[in-house]
Parts: C-alpha cells; structure tokens; sequence
C-alpha cells in the first residue's frame, strides 16, 4: 500500500498536462513491473481521428517514448487499426486480448479537454483482480487530479486555456523542442526544427452592441459557440485561450506566414458564415505576428494587437499579419535598446 501512496504522490506532483501522462506511465510501471504500459489518446476531426502515442515505456526503455504533438496527423494511425483498443475507447469499459504469448488489458480514459484515450497494460501474465482495481484506482485520481488543473487553467464558460497559464505556455514553447512531454524521446525530430510558431489575437466585432442589445446571456452564448468554431477551425495540438471579455489568443505551429494567414482567415470565414441564434452574424477582427526567438509574452501579444487594432480601423471582419504591415510601412518597428528591461 505504501508504494501505491508513493506513486499517487509522484502523479499529482506534476501540474505540466505534458508530462502528467508521461507520470502515470512511469508510475504504473514501477507498481506492476509489466512488459509494458501506454498512453494512446484519440486526435483529429470527427471522422478522422487517429491514435497519438501520448507515452510508451516497454521492458528495457528507460526513457518513455511518444509521438509529437506537432507531427503530421496522416501519418498516426487511424482508430480502426487497434479494433479491441477502439471497443474500450467506445464502450469505456476494461477489455482483454491476447497478443501472442502476451496478455494486453486496456482501461478507458476519460478527459474533456484533452481527448478521450485508453491506457494499455501489457503482461506475460493476466493481470490479478486486486491489480486491476489498483490500476481503476490510480485512474480515478488521475481523473480527478485532471478535472482540478481544468478548474486552475481553463475558461469557465468556454473551456479554452486561461490567460494566467499564457505565459508559462508561451516560455515553454520557447525553451525545448515544442509540443513534447519533458522526459519523453521522439524519433524524429528534424521536422520540429524547421517549423515556426505564430500568435494570433481574435476580436469580436462591435461585441458590446450584443451584450446592450440581446443581454449578457446571449452574449455568453456567442462565446461559446465562437469557442466551438476555434476548435474546429484548429489543429489537436494549437493553443485556444481566452483572455476575458471578447479576446482570444492562438498559438498555431505553421512553416510560413502564408499558411497561418490561411488558418486565421478559414476561422474569420466561417464565423462570418454561421448564424448565431437570435444575433444573427458575427464578425471578428483578427491580427497575428510570428512567434520570434528571443521573444516574451508581452511583445508578441502587443505585435498581434496592433495588428488588430489596424483591422478595426480599416473596416473590421479582416486579417492581419504583423510583418506584413511592418513591411508595407503601415506600421512602425518599434526597435529596444540593448539597455531596455522589459517586465511582463
């Protein structure tokens, strides 16, 4: 029993969601001693979504391996590919196979935010029922320990990320290879060097006539549904936050400005295009900068703005680059002296 109070110690002394599945792997392993423990969670679009190896530890490996979460969605595969791992998924009950001379006991993950996924035991031996509780056991705080970072870091009303947990983000995504579980090897990193990262900062258009007009009420709504239309107008692995009010930011991985142009103005489009009840159309103004290195919160944060400023006073319901706009001298560069401090 002690050693199970040591292991729940370990998982719950992690608030890092990238490292909390890497924990549970680590811990589970040390507590059965079997062949091997995954983390396996669903990505991708309705209709297409694939297993991403969130950890892996097998005999032998003393670093868990996982996929990267900025890698290409085509190359995971699909859910059908691992028929008993879907069952679980889709029931979210405990199922048992057999692979070989190998014993495979797959447990249901249950998660709102992050994907639903399934955790993998494999055994030379059927797992006892006393292990089997222990295991539903550890998931259920797992569970719970998740639900209290969702409370400290999310959005009530939309579920996106906070704005207090913006910073650690953004300087994380800075200092290693982004998007990777600390601890955790990747076989192939020569993609992650190349690509870069862009912040965006969404606005509702005219959003206090909503409010006067139609009351608090509707306003939430539109929120809300405008929340649900980031999620499907982004990426599994793209940062949403709310930062209060009518203010959304995106970090979004692209190789070019082009493309993040793209993705920001896929999202104006169908917001302009959905009827929202009662309000009718929605516009946003939208302005995004590349994500520079060295960079801070701050000054990424305050290029996008200016972008969108630049947007709401050409007409509004547009998308604005930055760079774009340093470049056609309609924006100033503002260049710090080495002496410079800038706080944040």
């Amino acid at each position: 029993m002690s050693k199970v109070v040591e292991q729940l110690a370990e998982l719950t002394g992690y608030k890092d969601r990238d490292v909390i599945d890497v924990t549970l792997v680590v811990a589970l392993k040390d507590l059965l001693g079997p062949e091997g423990v995954s983390i396996y969670r669903a990505v991708g679009p309705a209709g297409d979504q694939r297993w991403m190896t969130r950890a892996q530890l097998a005999v032998g490996q003393v670093v868990p391996r996982a996929d990267a979460l900025t890698g290409r969605l085509e190359s995971l595969p699909g859910l059908d590919t691992f028929p008993v791992r879907l069952a679980c998924l889709q029931r979210r009950e405990l199922l048992e196979t057999q692979a070989g001379d190998l014993f495979v006991c797959c447990f249901p993950l249950v998660s709102e935010h992050d994907g639903d996924g399934v955790l993998e035991v494999t055994s030379s031996q059927h797992l006892t029922k006393l292990e089997k509780r222990t295991v539903s056991a550890i998931l259920r705080v797992f569970h719970n320990f998740q639900g209290l970072l969702d409370y400290s870091e999310r959005d009530s009303l939309t579920g996106l990320l906070n704005r207090k947990t913006f910073d650690s983000s953004f300087l994380k995504l800075l200092g290693e290879s982004p998007g990777l579980p600390v601890g955790v090897s990747v076989e192939d990193r020569r993609h992650e060097a190349r690509a870069s990262y862009w912040l965006g900062v969404i606005d509702i258009d005219h959003f206090k006539r909503v409010n006067d007009g139609f009351g608090h009420l509707i306003g939430d709504e539109v929120l809300l549904l405008l929340s649900r239309l980031m999620r499907t107008c982004f990426r599994y692995h793209d940062r949403l936050y709310r930062f209060g009010g009518e203010e959304f930011v995106v970090l979004i991985r692209c190789d070019e400005g082009e493309e993040a142009q793209a993705v920001f103005e896929r999202l104006r489009q169908q917001c302009e295009a959905f009827a929202f009840p009662q309000v009718g159309r929605v516009t946003l103004s939208i302005g995004f900068t590349h994500v520079r290195n060295p960079d801070t919160p701050t000054a990424s944060f305050d290029r996008a703005d200016k972008a969108v400023y630049h947007a709401k006073h050409s007409g509004r319901n547009q998308v604005w680059c930055y760079e774009r706009l340093v470049e056609a001298g309609v924006l100033t560069e503002e260049v710090k002296k080495d002496s410079d401090i800038e706080l944040f």
